[in-house]
């Protein structure tokens, strides 16, 4: 006869429920009690169907989460934090890639196989967030939004690391100053543009279209805006950049133009990856909490699985701060 959860239930001394709970670590059970469960459950060689679990709780205990961006070296710096609070939380998170939100797989995410859904790269065009309402999944952004009313996301304060970073240029006399700024469909580069050009026009400062370049958060964007940037009537002697990768194409392609940095041109980034302070960029930038980025949207999608969230949304803004490094000095 197959060993079943009433048969670790009776060697281990507690009620069949709690066996279940136990098995998918469940906080609501004791740490001495699931060990107990787990010994008793491994005397016996028993092995929990997930499909008896799932026809029983209505949960899978599985979290998709959606990057269409891979290859950032942002993103593993977010998914890392991400699985461990969900498994801490009690649920396994299914990593899935595609080129673009449009480009899911619907029956990989509508067909009731997972609890919730973190979208790491949605865009203000994404029309998955509809589609996830319209089927009650629970979902919760991390990173950038959609700007809409009543999200439920996990963001930083953008809009102020880009205040930081004109303040901080114009306090060191820059006044040709350029941006090469994110995507103008993600709200991660419309907030930290927003930021910067509030900041340098309170400062009597305006940031002149030929000293402004707007792409994807890649080396690339930053590596091909800078040769169009210096061919403004004015070079700039400062440029901010949407994110570190593109500050370190920014980077390359001035030791290319044979631009001393920061003695010709100041470059600051935004995200302070660990990359950002090898020795070989030493890149001044705008600091974020990566990881509680991820855990307060693990946290939060919890939440609206459980139905304790909100119901009107919930944003949770982490606060910025500026990280001076070897990029940036007084224009010469």
């Amino acid at each position: 006869m197959a060993i079943t959860s009433h048969d670790v239930a009776r060697l281990a001394g507690v009620s069949q429920p709690t066996v279940s709970r136990a098995l998918r670590d469940d906080p609501r059970v004791s740490a001495a009690t699931r060990e107990k469960v787990r010994r008793a459950a491994a005397a016996l060689n028993y092995v929990p169907s997930e499909a008896g679990r799932t026809l029983s709780t209505r949960s899978t205990r599985r979290v998709g989460v959606i990057v269409t961006d891979l290859t950032n070296p942002f993103y593993p710096h977010v998914v890392a934090p991400l699985h461990d609070e969900l498994q801490h939380l009690g649920y396994r998170m299914m990593l899935i890639t595609e080129r673009s939100d449009e480009a899911v797989a619907e029956e990989s995410l509508l067909d009731q196989s997972l609890d919730g859904v973190v979208l790491a790269t949605a865009t203000t065009e994404s029309r998955l967030p509809a589609q996830l309402d319209r089927r009650g999944i629970p979902y919760v952004f991390l990173n950038r939004d959609t700007g809409g009313h009543g999200e439920y996301a996990s963001v930083v304060d953008n809009e102020g690391g880009g205040r930081l970073v004109a303040e901080v240029l114009v306090g060191l006399g820059h006044r040709r100053i350029a941006g090469v700024f994110g995507a103008a469909n993600t709200t991660t580069g419309r907030e930290r543009e927003l930021g910067f050009r509030l900041a340098l026009a309170e400062a009597g400062i305006g940031l002149q279209e030929d000293r402004v370049a707007r792409g994807a958060f890649e080396y690339r964007t930053g590596y091909e805006a800078l040769p169009f940037l210096l061919e403004a009537a004015q070079a700039p002697t400062a440029v901010f950049c949407g994110n570190d990768v593109v500050a370190i194409g920014v980077l390359n392609a001035a030791l290319a133009a044979g631009l001393r940095v920061p003695e010709d041109l100041s470059v600051i980034g935004f995200d302070d990856l660990p990359m950002a302070a090898w020795e070989v960029f030493r890149l001044t930038t705008v600091r974020h909490d990566l990881t509680e980025l991820s855990r307060q949207a693990a946290r939060l999608l919890v939440r609206r699985i459980g139905g304790e969230a909100d119901p009107a949304g919930e944003r949770l803004v982490l606060p910025t701060e500026f990280v001076p490094r070897a990029t940036h000095a007084r224009p010469s």
